[in-house]
């Protein structure tokens, strides 16, 4: 079965806390003893005496949806009263609702629209937010609602951020800047709630603020890339989930450098997209381990 499908009647099981004996077997019998049967198990401990532990498993379990309380009662005694461990677990039949927020450059709203299109990422899209208009016939034509929501001068954001919260409010899973070129503030991601992916070039903070491809080509790079992360508080210094470079030379324009950056941010955030949705990406303070 594919990697993008959404899984009828399988689960995920994502455990994370201090590494020590038994936690495979505790996880593995529980899985058992509820009519479970495991076809995916990944797991990384940065030490073994004591570090941290995480642990992704994918389990196939018949009527998945209705043991699923008592599944989740037995986790809570087994992993989180026996090992003082956490864990999450989510119904792979669900897809993730995941909501998009895109300026002027529409490539990587574009991708996303039309992966999703082709099923390549288990997703459903409620809308897309944009400041501007360009897009919109665009968006529409994939059948995913357009909202406008104009940029506000000055320093002060609240108004646009208010509306932006009230369209989201209830109605996604995550939040994806499709370079979305406004700074949000931490008010912002406290009340919206939810996890918060951009995509930038990864010339940061060499090459801030406007025409970085044209820095770039000025300095004489021999490489470019892109960077997909979490999004906090402080600006561009989130949990990186994914990057990727490609090698150019003198001979490339600045606008070449553009073009050839466009087509790596597509593939890095849509790697980073479907890595979410799939619960394959592990936050632990400013980093992530991605099964």
């Amino acid at each position: 079965m594919p990697a993008t499908e959404l899984l009828p009647d399988h689960a995920c099981l994502i455990v994370h806390g201090a590494d020590q004996p038994g936690i495979v077997a505790a996880v593995s019998a529980l899985i058992t003893r509820n009519g479970g049967n495991i076809v995916a198990f990944d797991q990384y401990s940065d030490d073994p005496t004591g570090g941290a532990y995480f642990q992704r498993v994918v389990f196939h379990r018949p009527g998945f949806a209705a043991a699923r309380a008592a599944i989740e009662a037995d986790l809570a005694a087994t992993l989180a009263a026996g090992f003082d461990l956490q864990w999450t677990l989510t119904d792979q039949s669900v897809p993730k609702r995941m909501a998009i927020l895109a300026s002027k450059q529409d490539h990587c709203l574009l991708d996303l629209l039309w992966r999703h299109r082709r099923g390549e990422l288990p997703v459903t899209i409620p809308m897309v937010i944009s400041n501007h208009t360009t897009s919109a016939e665009d968006v529409r034509s994939f059948g995913v609602p357009f909202h406008h929501v104009p940029s506000v001068a000055g320093a002060d954001k609240s108004a646009s951020e208010d509306r932006i919260v009230e369209l989201l409010a209830g109605s996604v899973d995550v939040v994806v800047l499709a370079r979305y070129m406004q700074i949000l503030s931490p008010s912002f991601l406290e009340r919206v709630g939810v996890p918060v992916i951009n995509i930038h070039h990864s010339f940061l903070p060499a090459f801030i603020g406007a025409d970085p491809y044209r820095k770039a080509h000025e300095r004489g790079v021999k490489l470019i890339g892109a960077t997909s992360h979490y999004v906090t508080g402080d600006l561009d210094e989130g949990p990186i989930i994914e990057q990727d470079t490609v090698r150019v030379t003198h001979a490339d324009s600045a606008a070449e450098l553009a073009r050839r950056g466009a087509d790596v941010e597509r593939q890095v955030l849509s790697r980073a997209v479907l890595w979410h949705a799939q619960d394959r990406v592990i936050r632990h303070g400013n980093h992530t381990i991605v099964f």
